[in-house]
C-alpha cells in the first residue's frame, strides 16, 4: 500500500492522500470517517474511503461504475440512515445514495438544477436544502431525490481585497457546519489553479441556512501567502468534529511546482473561539509535522504492486471515459489487453494516480500479432506520452510523434519510466539484458491544468493500440529517494 502521512509516532505529516484528490468531502458516522472527492470523467468514479483516524485511508467502494458526465465537487452526507452523495457533472446536479458506503449505490438522479459545488443542509424548519455555487440555494423534497421550487440567491460571501494575487472571485464549494445555534458556511473562494496565492476558505454565519450572514472576522481561515510555502492554491474546506469533541478541516491544495500530481488532500487541526468563530490556531501550518488526531490506524492508500491475479482490476486502476473492460482481462498473473484502433495515439488505457514528486513505474510486456503495448504517463487523450512495444522493439513516442526504435532480446521486456521532479526517462530491459536507457528525456513540468485545463493530473497509464493482443505482468509503483 502507498506509504499514509503516518509517522508512527503520534503524528502526522501532510498529505494525508497522495494524487489528484481535490474537493474533498467528509462525514463522520460515530467513529468511522467517510471522504469522497471530484472524480472528473474518470470510471470507477467517487470513490469512497474510510479511516479511524483522518490520516489512513482504505478505498472501500465506488458510486459510479459508469460514466456520468465530467463528475466535480461532492457533497457526501449521512442523514436519517442513508448515505448520500450529491454532485455536479455536465450542466446540472445528481444525487445518489446507498444504505452502506461499500454499496450499492443508487443510478444517480438527475435534479435538473444549474449551478455547480452542492453542500446539503437541514435548517431549523427541519427542510432538507442545497446550497450551490455564486450563493445560490434550492430547497429539496423531504426524501433529498428532488428540486422543489425555485433557486434563490440567499448568500454573498467575503471577498478578499482587490491587491491580492488570485485566479478570480469564483465562490463555490459551500459546506454547511451546524453548531452552537449557528449554521456555519464554509466557502472557497479565489480561484483554484491561478498563482500560488489564489484559492482560500472564508466562513460566515447565520442563525438560518438562508442568512442574513456576518463574515467571519478570522478571513481567510486558510489561505496560501507566499509563493515559498510548500502548499499552493490552499482551498476548499470542509469541517469535521471527532468523537472527542476535537475540530479538523479537510482541503485540497498543490504542492509547489508539481501541478502534473494534481490538487491533494490535507487536514489542519481547528479550534474555536471566545467569540464563536472557528480558526486555524496561531502558528499552525500545512507544512508541519503535526499531532495526530485520536483513532485507530487502519490500511492506507492503493497496492503499489499489481500481479494481476484477481478475477477484476481493482479501484486503483481508472478508465477515462466509459470503461473499455471487455478489452481488459486478468488471466492468473497477466493482464491481456486486445489492440484498438490502428493510430499511435488512439488510447483508452486503464490508469495509476502518481503521487509523488519522484517516482518509478514498471511493468513486464509481450506482445502477440502486430499490436503495440502502450506504457505511458497520460493526462488525457490528446496529452500523452510514453513508450510503445512491438514485437520488433521499443520506441519512445508523444502524440504528435513516433521516434526511433530499439531492438531487445526474447518474448518479454521489462519497461520503465522514472520521473523525478518533473523530467521523465525510460529505460527497458529485453531477457538476459541489462537495463537500457532510451535516448529521449521529457520534462513534463507543463502536463496539468494551467496548460490543458481540465484540472486532470499526469497518470500512468497501460494500453494495446493496433491487431493483436499485449500481456503486462509485474506491475510496480515505487516512490524514490534521490
Amino acid at each position: 500500500m502507498t506509504v499514509s502521512g503516518d509517522l508512527g509516532n503520534g503524528t502526522f505529516r501532510n498529505p494525508i492522500l497522495r494524487g489528484n484528490y481535490a474537493d474533498p468531502s467528509i462525514v463522520r458516522v460515530e467513529g468511522d470517517y467517510y471522504m469522497v472527492h471530484t472524480s472528473y470523467k474518470y470510471v470507477p468514479g467517487l470513490i469512497i474511503w474510510h479511516s479511524t483516524d483522518l490520516i489512513n485511508w482504505e478505498a472501500i467502494g465506488t458510486a459510479l461504475e459508469h460514466l456520468n458526465g465530467d463528475v466535480w465537487a461532492p457533497e457526501l452526507l449521512y442523514y436519517e440512515g442513508l448515505f448520500y452523495i450529491y454532485f455536479p457533472a455536465d450542466r446540472t446536479n445528481w444525487v445518489t445514495t446507498a444504505k452502506d458506503p461499500q454499496g450499492p449505490w443508487s443510478k444517480p438522479i438527475n435534479l435538473e438544477t444549474s449551478y455547480i459545488d452542492p453542500g446539503h443542509v437541514v435548517g431549523p424548519d427541519n427542510k432538507r436544502y442545497l446550497h450551490l455555487s455564486g450563493g445560490k440555494m434550492v430547497q429539496l423534497a423531504d426524501d433529498g431525490l428532488s428540486v422543489v421550487g425555485d433557486i434563490q440567491h440567499v448568500y454573498e460571501p467575503w471577498r478578499y481585497p482587490d491587491e491580492w494575487e488570485v485566479e478570480g472571485f469564483s465562490p463555490e464549494g459551500p459546506k454547511f457546519t451546524h453548531y452552537n445555534g449557528y449554521y456555519y458556511c464554509t466557502v472557497a473562494v479565489g480561484g483554484t489553479a491561478g498563482p500560488p496565492t489564489s484559492h482560500m476558505v472564508a466562513a460566515s454565519r447565520s442563525k438560518t441556512p438562508w442568512g442574513p450572514w456576518e463574515h467571519s472576522p478570522y478571513n481567510p481561515i486558510l489561505k496560501t501567502n507566499s509563493k515559498e510555502e510548500q502548499w499552493w492554491s490552499q482551498g476548499h474546506g470542509t469541517l469535521i468534529d471527532t468523537p472527542n469533541g476535537d475540530w479538523w478541516m479537510v482541503f485540497h491544495a498543490y504542492e509547489h511546482h508539481l501541478h502534473t500530481i494534481g490538487r491533494q488532500t490535507l487536514l489542519l487541526p481547528i479550534e474555536w473561539t471566545k467569540d464563536g468563530w472557528f480558526k486555524v490556531p496561531d502558528s499552525i501550518n500545512a507544512e508541519q509535522i503535526l499531532r495526530k488526531p485520536a483513532g485507530k490506524a487502519g490500511k492506507h492508500g492503493f497496492p503499489t504492486s499489481d500481479s494481476f491475479n484477481e478475477n477484476e482490476l481493482g479501484l486503483h486502476w481508472q478508465w477515462f471515459g466509459e470503461p473499455d473492460k471487455e478489452r481488459f482481462t486478468c488471466q492468473k498473473g497477466k493482464l491481456m489487453v486486445k489492440g484498438k484502433d490502428k493510430e499511435r495515439s488512439a488510447s483508452s488505457p486503464i490508469l495509476y494516480m502518481t503521487g509523488h514528486r519522484q517516482y518509478e513505474a514498471e511493468v513486464s510486456v509481450r506482445v502477440v500479432g502486430k499490436a503495440a503495448a502502450h506504457f505511458i504517463l497520460y493526462y488525457d487523450p490528446n496529452a500523452l506520452f510514453g513508450l510503445a512495444t512491438t514485437q520488433e522493439g521499443v520506441r519512445h513516442f508523444r502524440t504528435f510523434k513516433m521516434y526511433s526504435q530499439e531492438s531487445y532480446k526474447g518474448e518479454t521486456v521489462r519497461l520503465r519510466i522514472r520521473n523525478v521532479d518533473n523530467i521523465v526517462s525510460f529505460y527497458f530491459r529485453g531477457e538476459g539484458e541489462s537495463w537500457r536507457k532510451y535516448d529521449k528525456v521529457i520534462d513534463s513540468s507543463g502536463f496539468h491544468h494551467n496548460t490543458f485545463g481540465g484540472f486532470l493530473s499526469l497518470r500512468i497509464g497501460l494500453d494495446a493500440v493496433g491487431e493483436g493482443e499485449v500481456y503486462f505482468s509485474d506491475f510496480v509503483y515505487r516512490e524514490l529517494e534521490v
